[in-house]
């Protein structure tokens, strides 16, 4: 599974820098055709692109010290590498069609800070702690993360009379799964939300075949809309508990419309499910 490197790991790299001078990211070349190795000082626990059309690949089930880029021709993006010490590595990642260099051996040097810094003020790791042990913040600040970023899943839209779904991403954090929803009224009504839910449904088999839900109560809801005016787009993440699927069993999403008809319903395949970004 591909893991997102947290907006709270962001702060924390910053924090420990304590007011020194930023240096100048590194630029590493990559196109469609080669490709480009990077080995780190450590193994890699976690890694990412920011852009769609550049892709980082590595071990995830067992701790590997490379990774593999490739690039297809477009704008310019950055790479995001921890390793599994906390070490974080940032690099621009550019396309060229032409590669002078195929290897990267990267120097524990190279390394931009630390998940874990240590602080030369006493009272600071208190304060610290705190927050991270607050869950709804850390929720908050990977939701709002995820929110900067424009990553899709594929073709997962469903309209309903001008009303616009569009499931944005899956990603897995920690042990969360972060579902990315994108909501856009292109009616010429508003739109009042009554509920939007998550459901497992389970298809189940012999002569009399049914179909049974359940419901999955989300941990933490951002951004989630009371009214979606008239050609408004509003995007929001529901957070869950990681879960997978079976063959016969799958998500669905429901949008339903207060006083309305405008509903929505999309189904995911267990295979999105058991591997998020």
């Amino acid at each position: 599974m591909k893991k997102y490197i947290s907006i709270l790991t962001l702060i924390i790299v910053f924090a420990s820098m304590n007011a020194q001078t930023t240096n100048i990211l590194d630029t590493i070349y990559a196109n469609d055709t080669k490709n480009v190795a990077l080995f780190f000082p450590e193994p890699i626990r976690q890694g990412i692109i920011g852009s769609e059309n550049f892709v980082f690949t590595y071990n995830r089930e067992k701790e590997q010290y490379f990774g593999l880029l490739q690039a297809k021709q477009g704008k310019e993006s950055n790479l995001l590498v921890i390793n599994t010490n906390g070490s974080i590595f940032s690099y621009i990642v550019r396309y060229k069609a032409h590669l002078s260099k195929l290897n990267y051996f990267i120097p524990m040097t190279g390394s931009i800070g630390n998940e874990k810094p240590k602080f030369k003020d006493s009272i600071q790791p208190e304060i610290f702690e705190k927050s991270i042990d607050n869950s709804s913040y850390y929720y908050q600040k990977f939701c709002s993360y995820l929110l900067d970023g424009r990553q899709y899943l594929g073709r997962h839209t469903r309209r309903n009379n001008g009303i616009v779904m569009r499931l944005e991403n899956i990603v897995f954090d920690k042990e969360e799964l972060y579902f990315v929803i994108q909501i856009r009224n292109n009616s010429t009504l508003d739109y009042d939300l009554n509920f939007l839910n998550l459901s497992v449904e389970t298809r189940q088999k012999g002569k009399r075949k049914s179909l049974q839900r359940l419901y999955k109560e989300p941990i933490f809801k951002h951004h989630l809309p009371s009214k979606i005016v008239v050609n408004e787009t509003v995007r929001l993440i529901y957070v869950m508990p990681k879960f997978s699927l079976s063959n016969e069993r799958r998500v669905i999403i429901e949008l339903n419309e207060k006083d309305g008809e405008r509903n929505i319903e999309m189904k995911v395949s267990h295979k999105y499910i058991n591997n998020p970004n």
